[in-house]
């Protein structure tokens, strides 16, 4: 199957309370090199259940909460060509048996960001497409202005393009992205996105020439070559009359995988020293 790497990347998710479906959502994987530790990223909102701001329930038909999600992942065939044919659907409890969380947050921002990692056990069936963050693969250093093309990659209402590949919309950057604040680090985009694509990466997309910062200066390249440049995570609309739309910073991200990563290590470290004194 011939599809853009960028569409394999965006995950379809499930919240449940026990066997009760309640919402779907979108997520994606995150690392920071091929080598280094790889988490499952999306918004807090999705695993809560709750609104970010207003803490009101979202389900209003049974007024429950998640307790677990599903994932479903591209099963790893071995043969990149097979990619976006055959998925592995791995569900996940959201909670410990203690009532703890099993999904990090920010380590500054904590509940106020709305996005959160979870750290999986990785088997040979899935097959692992993450944003990298310190990768020229999905990061080339575009220049980006505002009413310049962004793209949200997810799942509007639940829907798929073909089996669970998702959806491409397409909108524009609605401000200046040196406007970001470091205590809100979050930018709008001016795009017809609906439930579904909370958790959704959002990327500029540029398949024929692109602007790209470069010794200080902007250089302009016209190539065949098709670039992408990761920007953050799709939160929601500011409204329900509006098509703003909040975006979270890649610098979130960032935030957030390394704070998932030393928790696996904590955790691994301290699961070792039981392991130890039991000896």
């Amino acid at each position: 199957m011939n599809i853009t790497l960028p569409t394999a990347k965006s995950l379809f998710i499930e919240m449940y309370f026990g066997d009760t479906l309640l919402s779907s959502g979108t997520a994606f994987l995150a690392a920071n090199t091929r080598a280094s530790h790889c988490a499952l990223i999306t918004n807090r909102h999705n695993v809560t259940g709750r609104h970010q701001d207003t803490s009101e329930c979202l389900d209003k038909k049974y007024a429950a909460v998640p307790d677990a999600i599903v994932i479903h992942f591209h099963k790893n065939t071995h043969d990149q060509s097979k990619i976006g044919e055959e998925w592995k659907r791995v569900r996940l409890p959201l909670y410990r048996e203690d009532g703890s969380p099993y999904w990090i947050e920010h380590p500054v921002l904590g509940e106020r960001a709305d996005v959160i990692a979870l750290n999986l056990n990785w088997g040979d069936d899935v097959c692992r497409l993450p944003y990298y963050m310190e990768s020229d693969l999905d990061n080339v250093n575009l220049a980006i202005d505002p009413a310049e093309p962004l793209s949200v990659i997810g799942f509007p209402f639940g829907i798929s393009s073909q089996g669970k590949l998702p959806v491409w919309a397409t909108g524009f950057l609605a401000q200046e992205l040196s406007l970001i604040e470091p205590e809100n680090p979050v930018f709008l985009i001016d795009c017809r996105t609906r439930q579904g694509q909370s958790g959704s990466p959002v990327i500029a997309y540029r398949p024929t020439g692109y602007r790209h910062f470069k010794d200080g200066k902007v250089h302009f390249t016209q190539s065949g070559n098709v670039v992408w440049e990761f920007l953050g995570i799709y939160s929601g609309r500011v409204n329900s009359q509006s098509d703003l739309g909040r975006v979270w910073h890649v610098r979130v991200i960032r935030d957030v995988l390394n704070e998932a990563a030393r928790d696996y290590e904590r955790r691994l470290e301290a699961a070792n020293s039981v392991s130890q004194s039991d000896v």
